[in-house]
């Protein structure tokens, strides 16, 4: 299914958000641009590496825990491919529009990247001791979702379903859309612990996605979710 928009037009323009997405994709046509040996380099240095942070927590040095602890958010903006991409970003689009309008621009970014770190954090306690890079939008975007939930539960999100060999649209309740959608992350991940060695197939991050959920929906109303419109 494939959310391609709300009926909650937004009252302020969502400055934020296009930069955004704007820096994303900035950046991934950075990361396609470079050599496979700079490539590598460059996401082995920004992207969260499980194992090298928790040898840099267990150090106990700030000269080891900076640049590691930098990485939950420099993570952010790194993806695996063009689809990887596209996907958040669409995401993104129409969801954050909405989120940004109610918290304001500054708070909208705080509590993106607050969301990122936390949901990256979630998928590092999950797998500790791997060596696979860890990166994307996904846990961020995850924590604007869970924001949206809770503002807009309502909302009709107008899908795309396949049917078959045919493709039809249905307007969904974002309660159901994104509610099913969080319950199958969380599933992902508690399958994910039941296969051996699954933290190092640098498959898809479950833990970040239902942790950046969870955590935007209670760091969404602190940030005033509910209160009247600023920007």
């Amino acid at each position: 299914m494939v959310p391609l928009t709300d009926n909650n037009p937004t009252r302020i323009t969502p400055y934020v958000n296009y930069m955004l997405i704007g820096l994303n994709i900035f950046i991934f046509l950075y990361q396609i641009s470079l050599p496979a040996p700079e490539l590598l380099a460059f996401i082995q240095t920004y992207a969260v590496v499980p194992s090298e942070l928790t040898a840099s927590l267990a150090s106990g040095d700030p000269a080891q825990i900076g640049p590691q602890v930098m990485t939950l958010f420099t993570s952010q903006f790194l993806h695996g491919g063009f689809m990887h991409l596209a996907g958040n970003m669409l995401f993104l689009w129409v969801f954050g529009n909405n989120i940004e309008d109610k918290l304001g621009h500054f708070r909208f970014l705080i509590f993106y990247l607050l969301c990122g770190a936390l949901a990256a954090l979630a998928q590092w306690f999950f797998s500790m001791e791997s060596s696979v890079p860890s990166l994307g939008a996904s846990g961020a975007i995850a924590g604007v979702l869970g924001a949206y939930l809770l503002r807009f539960p309502r909302a009709k999100v107008l899908t795309l379903v396949p049917l078959g060999f045919f493709i039809t649209t249905f307007r969904i309740p974002a309660v159901f859309f994104l509610g099913f959608w969080f319950i199958q992350q969380a599933l992902f991940g508690v399958a994910s612990l039941q296969v051996r060695g699954a933290a190092d197939t640098g498959g898809i991050a479950y833990w970040a996605h239902a942790g950046g959920f969870v955590f935007g929906i209670i760091l969404a109303p602190l940030f005033g979710l509910f209160r009247s419109q600023e920007t």
